[in-house]
């Protein structure tokens, strides 16, 4: 196995460190593209990262590529994910997921799956395409686009959206659904099944 290297990012102020069972690259460069292979594994200020492959690029080793049995852990806004690719901007701290991602906010207990998820990891906000599925305490949500933001603890679903909360469920053009009071907000086309307390207790 490469011996556990590291890389001090200047523009960044940002220490980088590797490890694999083989690197492609030059060593020390901040400007060529790096690649790590097999049981690959990078650590930057925030992200930890492991898959069958990284690669690191730009300048400072600005993008971060991984594939295969992508797993990560953002320590700053304490959520984990998998997936089968990501990509990562050091500079906009914007990680972009994709192929079956699953992802936990570890801090609010939100679990969430999609093919597609971009992170932005400055505003905290969670852009998830195609297939979302997100868990939250009672409440199962499921949509073709979702917005996640985590500091306002809010999610915004479109495309055929469905909440289902216990024996209730709800259905509109969007829905709004705030976390912590589990309010929800219904736009156009609204329908749902509401079971009362009486039916529920028999």
């Amino acid at each position: 196995m490469l011996a556990l290297a590291a890389l001090f990012a200047k523009a960044e102020a940002e220490t980088i460190t590797f490890s694999a069972d083989s690197m492609r690259g030059r060593n020390g460069s901040r400007t060529d593209e790096t690649k790590l292979t097999g049981n690959a594994f990078v650590k930057t200020g925030t992200m930890e990262i492991k898959a069958d492959s990284i690669t690191m690029s730009g300048d400072n080793f600005r993008y971060i590529t991984a594939e295969g049995n992508v797993d990560g852990n953002n320590t700053e806004s304490e959520m984990t994910f998998t997936c089968g690719k990501m990509r990562y901007d050091r500079t906009t701290k914007i990680a972009i997921l994709e192929d079956t991602v699953h992802l936990l906010d570890t801090k609010n207990d939100v679990t969430a799956d999609a093919q597609i998820i971009e992170y932005n990891q400055d505003t905290e906000v969670a852009l998830m395409q195609i297939g979302v599925r997100l868990l939250q305490k009672d409440n199962v949500c499921t949509a073709a686009h979702a917005i996640y933001r985590k500091k306002e603890q809010t999610l915004d679903l479109s495309g055929n959206p469905k909440i289902v909360q216990g024996d209730d469920s709800f259905r509109a053009q969007e829905i709004s659904l705030n976390l912590e009071t589990d309010e929800i907000t219904l736009d156009g086309r609204v329908s749902g099944t509401v079971t009362d307390s009486k039916e529920k207790q028999e």
